[in-house]
This record gives structure tokens, sequence and C-alpha cells, in this order.
């Protein structure tokens, strides 16, 4: 009986253990709805020292404006490289390189796949003072000329198409074809590295010796031609040559060196007419009802939220869900458009705290849902929707008192003193994620999006502000 008795005993003392709350702890919730501002904003820092390069000219169908990219590229060579024996090397008319060229490998094409387009390729400088460095901090609007040597020819051009029309539809419509451009370089190229090679192979013992002692790489600049915008997904130089063993037999080989994450590549773009800033202003001024996401123009969305309205009257409380919703208007004349020059919707998005912005991007960070968030465009409603900020909300107010206490600053001072407290940017990107052992899906990189998009978003004003969803949570007692 006595242990009956104390098992009863001992299962009514664990009741709060499994998550009961005596009625004086109850938890209640109350909704609240706020309104978000916003307006377009101009963003000059897109860094552009990453694998995405672009190289043409097209006209922004919206704007009227013309669009050129221009590329340069260092080449990766593997570690402790080595060519052949020199006496192996069979020379044709002095020259140790039998050819030498360039495949720039196209990922996407916006604009006429048929549109004649024309190149030109110009060395990078070795020079110290000239030499594009790992250091160097490269954006779209970077002016890629002062890497190269402009006072020299051009060692190559190009006229081409997206379509290579040298080969036939069979070839191209082959499994193991891909898209590219083939620039031939001077075999004296080809000569020059090998040359050398032969003179110090060390030179070739990573690709920072290659850079800096054989071939910084190439700028390629468009400088003809309108109508095409290639996406290029890699670039390789191709260097071959003919080794003869000690039977005589003779074999063509292949040197290949590649464009990769290992080595710069960064691309250029310009634009004609108004700069970005000024047409940022013409549309703050002009469009009042929308905002705009614009790449890789840098035109993004800014929102200032309002923390000190959510908290007024509910200190205490939790903030447990924070929501809204961006609504894209859809182009007048998008219908119209062909769909080759229709600019793309821009399909991820982040969300990230204005005087985190540069940062975020210079350090190669990922979003953390606290101070930066990502989500997607969802087509079914044409819009994008960020489900829950709570913690952005929540961390702003936090950051706020604390700096005042620690400060002693009122709360206009120190407001004066961060005026980007509240506010996030809204700034397209392309998202890389991994699977971890159990399948679990996580973000290894975001970078902004340097594609041909635009959107245009319902703005925030005054008198019709962005919905934000608030939700309370308070324990009944308190």
């Amino acid at each position: 009986m006595l242990t009956i008795a104390f098992s009863f005993t001992s299962c009514s003392e664990d009741t709060g253990s499994l998550g009961i709350y005596p009625g004086q702890d109850a938890i209640s919730t109350e909704p609240a709805t706020f309104g978000i501002l916003s307006s377009s904003m101009s963003n000059d820092i897109v860094p552009a020292n990453s694998t995405a390069c672009f190289l043409g000219k097209v006209i922004d169908p919206e704007t009227n404006q013309a669009i050129i990219a221009t590329f340069a590229a260092q080449f990766h060579n593997y570690e402790n490289y080595a060519f052949p024996d020199e006496a192996r090397i069979v020379k044709t008319d002095g020259h140790f390189c039998d050819s030498i060229e360039i495949r720039l490998f196209i990922k996407s094409t916006f604009g006429d796949r048929n549109n004649p387009m024309k190149v030109e390729v110009l060395r990078l400088s070795m020079n110290e003072d000239k030499l594009l460095k790992e250091s160097e901090r490269l954006y779209t609007n970077t002016d890629l000329s002062q890497f190269a040597e402009t006072d020299e020819e051009p060692i190559a051009t190009k006229v081409f198409t997206a379509t290579d029309y040298i080969l036939s539809d069979v070839q191209r419509a082959r499994g193991d074809y891909s898209s590219n451009i083939r620039i031939v370089l001077p075999r004296e190229e080809g000569d020059k590295i090998m040359e050398k090679y032969y003179s110090n192979p060390d030179f070739f013992r990573d690709s920072y010796s290659f850079i800096r002692n054989v071939c910084a790489g190439f700028l390629f600049r468009t400088v003809g031609g309108t109508g095409t915008m290639l996406n290029l997904e890699v670039s390789t130089m191709n260097l071959s040559f003919t080794e003869e063993d000690s039977n005589g037999k003779k074999t063509a080989s292949i040197c290949r060196f590649a464009a990769t994450p290992e080595v710069i590549q960064s691309t250029q773009f310009e634009s004609s007419g108004l700069s970005v800033s000024d047409l940022v202003d013409k549309m703050n001024a002009e469009e009042s009802d929308t905002t705009m996401l614009k790449t890789p123009a840098g035109i993004c969305t800014e929102l200032t939220l309002p923390i000190d309205e959510i908290f007024k009257g509910h200190e205490n409380d939790s903030i447990t869900r924070a929501s809204f919703t961006l609504t894209r208007i859809n182009n007048q004349d998008e219908d119209a458009l062909d769909d080759d020059y229709a600019l793309g919707i821009p399909q991820n998005i982040l969300l990230v705290r204005k005087q985190n912005f540069s940062r975020f991007f210079e350090e190669h960070l990922v979003s953390d849902n606290q101070q930066s968030y990502t989500t997607h465009f969802f087509s079914t409603s044409n819009a994008y929707r960020f489900d829950n900020i709570s913690r952005l909300i929540s961390y702003c107010q936090y950051e706020k008192k604390a700096g005042m206490k620690a400060s002693g600053m009122t709360a206009e001072e120190w407001e004066t003193a961060h005026p980007d407290w509240n506010r996030v940017i809204i700034v397209p990107v392309t998202i890389a994620t991994a699977l971890d052992s159990n399948g679990n899906s996580s973000q290894v990189s975001v970078n902004q999006d340097m594609s041909l998009g635009s959107t245009k978003l319902v703005r925030g004003t005054e008198a019709a502000p962005i919905n934000l969803q608030i939700i309370y949570s308070r324990f009944a007692s308190k």
C-alpha cells in the first residue's frame, strides 16, 4: 500500500516537467498590424570577383539604356605542373606551340543568339603597379582596363554569334557539346608560356607564381554589336604541342588552364544615359507607388521597420511572429516583349540590415535568420513572402536599449547616431546550398545576382504602407 501511495505521489509531482502550466501561467497571444515604408535605393557595392562572368551589349527594354559587359579572367594551373623535357618537344617552324586558344563556355544567353558581336582580347599586366591582386576588392563598376596593357594592341579579336554556325546542327545537338566562343591566340603566346617553363619550372609551382611570372590573364572587351549578353560558365586556355618519345613516336598533347574559383574573375558593367543613382532619384520622385529590384544595374528596395511602434505598450511581451509580403507589379508591356528580351524576375532575394549590407557580401556571409533572411518568388501569389522576422525586430530593439544604456544617450540622440538601426535592404541574390550527412540542406554561399533581371514592387507609403503582421505572446499572470 505504501509503495502504491508513493508512486501516485511521484506522478503528481512530475506533471510540471510535461509542459503543463498551472492556470495562472497560461500564455495569451494578441495580433496587431503595423506599416512598413519602402523606397528604391541605388547599390554601388555589387562585388564582381565571383565565378559569374558576362560579356556583351544589350538595350534595357525598361530604361532604353545600353548595358555593356566586359570581364577579366586569370587562369589557374595545377601545382608543380610539368611540361615534357624540352628535347622531346617537336618544333614546327621554330615554334614550341602548335596552337593556343581560349574557350568561353556559355551558361545562358539574353537577347538574340544570332546577333553578330565583336570582342577584343587584351593582356592583363604583370607589372606590380597594375597587377590584379588577390586582395583587390572588385565591384561591377570597377574600371578593369586599369589592370590591362591598354597601350598595346589587342592580341586577338573575334566576331561571334552565341550560336556557333561553324558547326552543323547535328554537331551542336550532340550530348557532349557545350555552347562556347572559340578565340584563337597567336602561336607566340603559347611559345612564351612554354619558354617560361623551360627557363624556370618554379614559375609553375602554383597559380600565384604563374600569374606573376607567366600569364596574368586577359581582359575581354565588347567593342561591337548590340543585342546579345552572354552569361559565361567557365573560361579555358588550351595550349597544344607535339612531343616525340625515344622510339620516334609523336603524340599530340594539350595543356589546359582554366579560370576557376582559385583565381580572379570579374565583370564590369557600364550603362549609357542616367547613372543608377540618378535613375533611382527619378523613380522615387515620379513613381511614388512602386519600388524596384533591378540587376545588374544595382537597384534595391529599402524598408523602414516600425520598431518603436511595435514595442510601444508591449515592452515586456515577446514577438513570436512578424510576417509581411512584397507584392510584385507586372510590367505593362511584359506580354508584348519577345521572350529573348524580357528581363527575368529575380527568383531569390535577401533581407539584410542596411548597416550590415557591405559586410555581408565582402565577408561572404550566409543568412542567419536574425539579422538576415532569404526567401524566393512565389509565382502563384506573384509576391515575395517573409514568414517570420521576429528575431530581427527583437534584436533591433535590444540593440537600441543596450546602446542607450552604454552611451547614456537619449532615444533621439542614439537614433541620430545610428540612422540605419531600423532599416533593411532587399536585394536579389543567387544561393548555393549543400546537403549534410543527414540530408539537411544548408546555405554555403549567398551572392548578389548579376544576371539581367528586373521587377517592380508595391511601395509602402505613409498613406498605404506595407502591412506587417505581428503576434505578441505573454503569460496571463503578466
